[in-house]
């Protein structure tokens, strides 16, 4: 089984957001919470007002409703020997598991904290519920182990003046190991995975101003409320606050390890003005080279990516497949739809040999789908792509904009269902899938050819497809906006039962090419909608 990796470890790859003119997640200088409660301290020596405090998610919405009304406050970064802690430093820092909070012979769950220091100077407030009624969660530096390099420099039974975040772990891959499931470090940041996963791309509480030509707004969590499992609970329920200038939230999750994690997401939402744009249940992740791209990168390995598509489940039953692309300069793509069934960012390529990295393990990383809970009416999947020379930027975002815009004072309230995990595609499927998508200079090879053309080529596998013969009576259906179809070709690759489909594209001059396609024939649909954005240089 894999070993899932340290989320400290993991975390730190994520880097600048550079083409939003804004910082990112964890490389954010403006992370993470207000002042929080003070570690270390037991909880007979927290204040009276804060010991058996009654506490629901009814109760934390009306907070955050009065917080709304309002001004902002900024957060302000704790003191005390952490703040001197650099990047290697905070390598050097560790949650001592010996001190997981609810370990025991019934656990169903183990509870580890985040230190405080380097990019993490505001602290998080934790919370324990058990029967309605909720506690501070405090530690100390008791509760962490320090090694060589800063182990002289801690001093013995500090309390804490809070935490930076704080991880779950559960028997995921086998019932005698607790696997590390789902971590939330830094503003609304948080990720999780399934069994035989390794950390991949991660969600956010909320997106505002995302991709708008000037600094983002980052929202955070600023408490956590974490209501004590049962005796070998299978799920755990958090809580949590999340605050920013604009804005303010109060979020449940539910979650439930397993082969697929779900997390069932309920946001109600409270804006103190008007902003721009949301994004509802939004989603960051890698994708610095693939087949359609390798050229431009001297690399050993074929792909390098933490999702390679955007799926798009309608709420008719068709699908749309939009491959991810690390583009000459920032793009984005918006897909109208009216509640749609799901959308999420996945990694479809699940074959070692396709990636080579025997130390990122890329084929492991999750897949993660939105599926939302009610109807969220009218609005638009929106996906930004940025350029990236670099595999530790995150430099792909995509999340829901609902097309009614936040009205101050008023509520909003969004339910979803995150799914974590491999997340194969549907064996029974009718439709087929989009196994490929490469692309490379266009022409024949060893002749001379049109100057600037580009050759895509799109593989389709299983569903009702699959079975038909070469010969069968086949149309692909596609359409192309700022450029020219020069060749069009499609056949059937036997042995793996693909059909492969070939466009040559010629573009005009200095427009981006939007291309879409699929399979039909009988007299009906047969694939899912390719869609595909060239941004020419």
């Amino acid at each position: 089984m894999p070993v899932q990796p340290d989320a400290i470890a993991m975390f730190p790859r994520r880097s600048v957001l550079a083409g939003l003119g804004c910082l990112a997640s964890l490389q954010c200088g403006t992370l993470v919470p207000r002042v929080a409660w003070a570690e270390g301290a037991s909880a007979t020596t927290a204040p009276e007002a804060m010991r058996g405090v009654p506490f629901s998610f009814d109760s934390l919405t009306d907070e955050v409703r009065a917080l709304a009304a309002k001004p902002s406050q900024p957060a302000k970064p704790a003191e005390g020997f952490f703040t001197e802690l650099n990047y290697d430093d905070y390598q050097a820092v560790q949650f001592n598991p010996q001190q997981a909070r609810w370990a025991g012979p019934e656990a169903g769950f183990h509870l580890h904290a985040f230190h405080l220091g380097w990019l993490f100077a505001e602290p998080v407030t934790l919370f324990e519920v058990e029967a309605g009624m909720a506690q501070p969660l405090v530690f100390s530096t008791d509760d962490f182990l320090y090694y060589d390099r800063v182990k002289d420099r801690v001093p013995l039974h500090e309390p804490l003046p809070g935490v930076a975040g704080f991880r779950l772990n559960a028997p995921l891959n086998r019932g005698d190991l607790f696997d590390e499931v789902v971590a939330f470090l830094g503003a609304s940041y948080f990720r999780a995975v399934g069994r035989g996963n390794g950390y991949g791309l991660s969600a956010r509480g909320l997106a505002i101003n995302t991709g708008l030509g000037r600094p983002e707004e980052f929202p955070r969590f600023t408490r956590f409320w974490v209501e004590k499992p049962a005796p070998l609970a299978r799920e755990v329920t958090i809580h949590a606050a999340l605050e920013s200038e604009s804005c303010t939230g109060a979020y449940r999750f539910v979650i439930r390890p397993g082969a697929t994690t779900q997390m069932e997401v309920t946001a109600r939402l409270f804006f103190r003005n008007k902003v721009e744009q949301i994004g509802i249940a939004p989603l960051t992740s890698m994708f610095l080279f693939s087949e359609k791209n390798r050229s431009a990168f001297d690399d050993f390995r074929p792909n390098v990516h933490d999702s390679d598509g955007l799926i798009i489940h309608r709420r008719d039953g068709d699908h749309i497949w939009r491959p991810l692309n690390n583009p000459v300069r920032l793009s984005e793509s918006w897909f109208v739809e009216d509640s749609p069934k799901a959308f999420g960012l996945m990694q479809r390529d699940r074959d070692f040999e396709s990636y080579q990295d025997a130390v990122s393990h890329y084929e492991r990383r999750p897949s993660l789908l939105v599926e939302p809970i009610g109807d969220w009416g009218k609005g638009a999947v929106r996906l930004v792509e940025i350029p990236s020379d670099l595999e530790v930027n995150d430099n792909i975002v995509a999340f829901w904009v609902p097309q009614a815009m936040p009205v101050p004072g008023e509520m909003l309230e969004f339910s979803y269902r995150l799914n974590w995990g491999m997340l194969p595609v549907d064996p029974t499927g009718e439709l087929a899938f989009v196994k490929e998508t490469r692309a490379g200079l266009g022409g024949v090879s060893g002749v001379a050819n049109t100057a600037g053309t580009r050759k895509f080529v799109v593989d389709f596998a299983g569903g009702l497809l699959a079975a038909l013969p070469p010969d069968a009576k086949l149309n692909p259906v596609v359409t192309i906006a700022g450029g020219t179809i020069t060749v069009q070709t499609l056949s059937k690759i036997e042995g793996p039962d693909v059909w492969r489909l070939v466009l040559d594209v010629l573009p005009e001059a200095g427009e981006t090419v939007e291309l879409v396609a699929h399979i039909a024939g009988y007299g009906r649909k047969l694939s899912e909608n390719w869609l595909y954005q060239w941004v020419t240089e």
